[in-house]
């Protein structure tokens, strides 16, 4: 008979500070001294406890953790709001304390976390813009993928490739109606994904009140994700955008909403510190212990 492994688990909103607000988690921690279990294992455990991405932590010393990420269907490199709900997992049981730094090693990197007053802060992978959409029909096609309207006269910038830590198309809306009413084929996107080896389109709007830089919407059924409700590296890469545009200013602050068509709101406040060709962006949030329990596998 196969011997068990038991490890503890918890169910995490991320990005918010209410219960069944912001983006839900699996997060796995590995009993002490063990090592990750078979990546077809952690695919199925990530498809057995249902969510957009588990992450899989094994900790290597005090405040030094390597953190895995699976969706149902695959690994992915990185996982912004996962990470927010494992430091959170962490500190909620007592493995790192409130007000430290850790350090998280990742597929997409050694990534510096900062834990203020329950609020988590980390490190994006470094930002890159791969390309930039601008041939009309290719635009018109994204567009036409998306469900959403494209009026040149309104959109005056032009859809990219940006990552911080996993590559995404950020996509551009004139209004929050717009972006509310937008109904992807998920069948035709996932190709499209496929196509310009992206994990998703981020589409957002400008279209916000005073104290919100922008309101989202993140879709990624290449990864059985049609839709998420906050995405940390996403929204990094829809920072470097927002600098590459001259929205944002080299040391500047951003507040973006997800996930309201979900009925389940997100914050997530981001960071940019640019100084020449150095350029880094901090993703934070808080999150709420939903569940915990113990999985045996």
């Amino acid at each position: 008979m196969r011997r068990m492994s038991h490890m503890k688990f918890l169910i995490v909103d991320a990005f918010t500070e209410t219960a069944f607000g912001g983006n839900p988690a699996g997060v796995v921690i590995l009993p002490e001294n063990a090592d990750f279990s078979s990546d077809e294992t952690m695919v199925k455990t990530a498809a057995e406890l249902r969510y957009s991405e588990t992450a899989f932590i094994k900790k290597l010393a005090d405040n030094e953790f390597k953190i895995r990420y699976f969706t149902p269907a695959a690994e992915v490199d990185l996982c912004g709001h996962a990470t927010i709900g494992s430091f959170c997992a962490l500190m909620h049981l007592g493995i790192v304390s409130d007000n430290c730094r850790c350090i998280n090693h990742t597929l997409a990197g050694d990534l510096c976390i900062d834990i203020k007053d329950g609020f988590v802060m980390m490190d994006m992978a470094s930002p890159v813009e791969i390309a930039a959409i601008e041939d009309e029909a290719a635009i018109k096609e994204l567009y036409e993928v998306m469900g959403a309207v494209y009026d040149p006269a309104k959109i005056k910038l032009l859809p990219k490739l940006i990552s911080t830590g996993l590559p995404d198309i950020m996509m551009p809306l004139a209004s929050q109606r717009d972006l509310n009413a937008m109904e992807p084929d998920m069948k035709a996107l996932s190709a499209l994904s496929a196509r310009y080896e992206v994990t998703g389109v981020h589409a957002f709007t400008l279209d916000a009140e005073d104290d919100i830089t922008a309101h989202a919407r993140n879709f990624a059924p290449l990864y059985d994700i049609d839709e998420e409700a906050a995405t940390g590296t996403s929204n990094g890469a829809l920072t470097y955008y927002f600098y590459l545009n001259k929205i944002v200013q080299a040391k500047d602050h951003c507040k973006i909403i997800q996930g309201e068509k979900m009925n389940r709101p997100s914050v997530i406040l981001t960071e940019i510190n640019a100084e020449g060709t150095d350029c880094l962006i901090k993703v934070g949030g808080s999150a709420v212990i939903l569940a915990e329990g113990e999985i045996n596998i």
